[in-house]
């Protein structure tokens, strides 16, 4: 049984991944994307990610690209298409580096969503979609897709 919360509860999603410079993490997050900024230090960059927040956290180590979108990656699952369409026209305009173009993913299928992945300048996978059918989200447990083969 689901635990019941008073309707005052405000839970985010947090996630903290690498980069190797704070100015350069700036300027992708915020100018590309549009993220509020949060509290700044040389080390660390909060961000707000449509109600989320992310925090960038600087390494000295050799951040590597991985060799396609799987295992890691991160981002988003909006309910309208249209503002799915807004970000993909805001990371045109940008400038910002998409791994995979705007597609159509599992078309005619249950499962069909629009999909597109940026890459940050630090290789850090971003997607970002938006399924036809809302109940592809968590259901369908029926099909076993998951991810392109």
């Amino acid at each position: 049984m689901e635990e019941q919360r008073p309707a005052t509860d405000f839970i985010l999603f947090h996630l903290a991944f690498p980069v190797t410079n704070i100015p350069q993490a700036k300027a992708f997050y915020q100018q590309g994307l549009g993220c509020d900024v949060g509290r700044e230090s040389p080390q660390s960059l909060i961000l707000k990610l449509y109600g989320h927040q992310l925090v960038a956290h600087v390494t000295h180590e050799p951040l590597i690209p991985q060799k396609g979108i799987y295992p890691r990656h991160f981002g988003l699952v909006f309910s309208q298409k249209s503002a799915w369409q807004t970000l993909v026209e805001r990371a045109q305009h940008h400038h910002l580096t998409f791994y995979q173009s705007p597609r159509r993913r599992f078309p005619d299928l249950p499962l069909e969503h629009h999909t597109f992945f940026l890459a940050d300048p630090f290789h850090n996978l971003l997607e970002f979609k938006h399924y036809l059918y809302p109940e592809a989200i968590f259901g369908n447990q029926d099909l076993n897709t998951i991810g392109d083969s």
